[in-house]
């Protein structure tokens, strides 16, 4: 078994605090993020995290490998690459990301001008999603990040994301993740990000706004006192 380096504990039997012990340290929960969607190399990870070193993330990888939470594996030829990925258990912590963006979104000093991965972007649709506002809409958007392709389908009230190059999409957006969330959360038009060739959209546009709809952000938390 890997022992994690620098392993701190707070030594209280609370399953919160345990939780902490295990992926409390800086950086690990965003590494585990980074996995959410599926395996990843060293050099994907430390891409999608420009802020970390690759001795940090060596010494996170190590812990969370260590705490049953990553595995790696080696892929077969042609590719023959080691890659890190979430355990069954691992991928069971998704709820939590969702319930920690959730709270995060609300607070008064969130920036979300800053760096956005693709990861995170996917992650907040699913967490974002609004049941209640997709009523009967149904629909297939593709999401053309870079060198990855999406697929959302909204059917029945429920909404799923998976990686697909499906021709079959009824309207696709194409751009960063950063620029795609600048119109789904900022409200910034699709037309002027197409302007500055920041987006290219293409098929029924009318279906893109009305999916650009269903991710309504939580109000913005009292900076005053609760009221008793």
């Amino acid at each position: 078994m890997i022992e994690p380096a620098h392993k701190r504990s707070y030594a209280d039997a609370c399953a919160a605090a345990h939780a902490l012990d295990l992926v409390g340290e800086r950086w690990a929960l965003l590494v585990m993020r980074e996995l959410m969607l599926g395996p990843k190399r060293f050099s994907d990870l430390r891409a999608t995290l420009p802020g970390i070193s690759a001795n940090v993330l060596t010494q996170r990888l190590e812990g969370l490998e260590a705490a049953s939470i990553v595995v790696r594996r080696e892929l077969p030829p042609p590719a023959a690459a080691r890659v890190y990925e979430l355990t069954e258990w691992g991928y069971e912590a998704e709820p939590i990301f969702q319930a920690l963006g959730r709270w995060a979104a609300r607070s008064p000093t969130h920036d979300p001008t800053l760096a956005f991965s693709t990861n995170s972007l996917i992650m907040s649709l699913r967490t974002m999603f609004s049941a209640a506002k997709a009523d009967s809409f149904s629909a297939r958007i593709g999401l053309r990040i870079g060198f990855e392709s999406f697929q959302a389908v909204v059917l029945n009230g429920e909404m799923t994301i998976t990686p697909s190059a499906d021709a079959g999409d009824d309207a696709v957006l194409q751009g960063d993740a950063r620029s795609i969330a600048a119109v789904i959360y900022g409200g910034v038009p699709l037309e002027a990000l197409e302007a500055a060739g920041a987006l290219k959209a293409s098929g029924d546009r009318s279906i893109l706004a009305r999916f650009f709809s269903l991710f309504p952000l939580p109000p913005k938390a009292s900076a005053h006192g609760a009221t008793p």
